[in-house]
């Protein structure tokens, strides 16, 4: 796994770290504007939970040039050693609270360490969205997933549910079929929103099922999963399937919490608000990728990478003028 091949990573002893620019998180956005910046000759620290965000936790990503196919937690790494190898300081650390002070920004992480910068580039991504029924809450970890790519191998020779109609769902859904033996599409739409290019994958797929307009009402078992309760979107009627594993792709939420804690404006949605240069309200703070809602809508590797160079030059510009 990706966390088995990084170094140089941890929160350590808690001494102030100083930087031109500090970034907080490591997805693809993160990563690529921490490149950027430590090009453009800026000192930079990067603050991230972990590293890679969602793109660590992908199955295969088949749409990110250069790469034919690969896995997201693989592209995740390379990102991360041609990042590193520029000599940059990375904590493993969650930010919980920010103040501006003259001249800079100071950042307090959960850690305890303070993080002071002439500039921030916020890159948290979003967090996955939950079902909010009966029981998801109570078999996480026992059944319930939110990352196929972490859990598919468990499941071998299992029957599982993945929840949703979108991309990430139908990756998950094909990435799972690889282990399981049967694999439940449960989407409350009488269609996919998927792109067809998946759509055609899942239908050729005869460890696949698809199952339309229907909704996640409970989820069942004893130690572990051992079934979910569907209701149908037109009938009402209930039914009853057996799984051994709840995956939920339903989407993301965004980071509402953590803009708020830097006076960040965000939108109807609750996605950090930026101009064309991924600028925001507050001066010297840009933000780029999933937390902004991605890129005219499109929420991709490739989108946030190139948010995240535009976050870099912007903040190089604001800093060395």
């Amino acid at each position: 796994m990706l966390a088995l091949r990084l170094r140089g990573l941890g929160a350590g002893r808690a001494e102030p770290v100083s930087a031109e620019v500090i970034v907080v998180g490591a997805g693809p956005a993160g990563l690529t504007a921490t490149l950027y910046a430590v090009r453009y000759g800026l000192d930079v620290a990067v603050v991230s939970k972990d590293i890679g965000g969602q793109m660590a936790k992908a199955g295969w990503i088949e749409n990110y040039p250069g790469f034919k196919r690969i896995s997201g937690p693989e592209l995740a790494n390379r990102m991360y050693e041609h990042v590193r190898s520029y000599g940059v300081r990375f904590f493993l650390d969650e930010i919980v609270a920010a103040e501006r002070k003259s001249g800079f920004f100071e950042l307090k992480g959960r850690s305890g360490r303070l993080y002071r910068g002439r500039a921030v580039i916020v890159a948290v991504g979003a967090r996955k969205r939950r079902l909010g029924v009966p029981g998801e809450e109570e078999f996480e970890g026992r059944g319930v997933s939110y990352c196929a790519v972490c859990d598919a191998p468990l499941f071998r020779g299992r029957r599982v549910a993945v929840i949703g109609g979108g991309d990430s769902a139908a990756s998950a859904a094909l990435l799972l079929a690889e282990h399981a033996s049967r694999v439940y599409l449960v989407h409350r739409r009488g269609e996919l929103r998927a792109q067809q290019y998946y759509q055609r994958q899942l239908a050729s797929n005869d460890r696949i099922e698809i199952l339309y307009n229907k909704v996640v009402e409970e989820i069942k078992g004893d130690s572990r999963v051992k079934g979910i309760v569907l209701r149908d979107t037109r009938s009402g009627e209930k039914s009853e399937l057996a799984v051994d594993g709840v995956f939920v792709e339903i989407g993301f939420e965004p980071p509402r919490e953590f803009a708020e804690k830097l006076g960040l404006e965000v939108d109807e949605k609750g996605y950090i608000k930026v101009k064309p240069d991924m600028s925001t309200n507050v001066p010297g703070i840009y933000a780029a990728g999933d937390c902004c809602g991605g890129l005219a809508g499109l929420r991709q590797v490739v989108t946030a990478a190139a948010m995240g160079a535009v976050a870099a030059t912007s903040a190089y510009r604001y800093l060395r003028g």
